[in-house]
């Protein structure tokens, strides 16, 4: 009981912590923020997104495939995030130096977010492709 105690008050003294629900609102968004500005992959999969939601929208996918895309639109910028935060991270614990285990930590991070964009065009190809069939079918 005493170590939980501990760390609750050793919260208090971290680098930073959000006062209220707004301020948390606002180190996530700057956290999305960091990741377009300095993130060429999060950047590309967002324009990525974007297509995916125009076609979406220009072949007026029903509310459940629009759900499938958006969710795996969401897994995809999720998991870049969260790759960039790790790598992040172990840049910070190792610096400059070469560790093989954080070049596995990073290189199994990167492998998370290739999976998930695999993934994204096997929904896409899915969802979309009957779709495109029907319209040059019907030329």
């Amino acid at each position: 009981m005493n170590k939980k105690k501990s760390t609750l008050n050793k919260r208090g003294q971290s680098f930073k912590t959000s006062e209220n629900f707004y301020e948390s609102l606002t180190f996530a968004y700057s956290g999305i923020i960091y990741c377009f500005k300095y993130s060429r992959n999060f950047r590309f999969q967002i324009f990525c997104s974007v297509i995916a939601i125009f076609l979406a929208r220009l072949l007026k996918l029903n509310s459940i495939e629009s759900i499938v895309i958006l969710a795996t639109i969401f897994s995809v910028l999720i998991l870049e995030i969260l790759n960039t935060s790790i790598e992040s991270l172990v840049d910070l614990v190792v610096g400059k130096k070469y560790s093989k285990l954080a070049k596995i930590c990073k290189d199994c991070s990167a492998g998370s977010v290739l999976i998930a964009s695999i993934n994204s065009v096997f929904v896409a190809a899915y969802v979309f492709f009957p779709k495109i069939k029907i319209i040059f079918l019907s030329l």
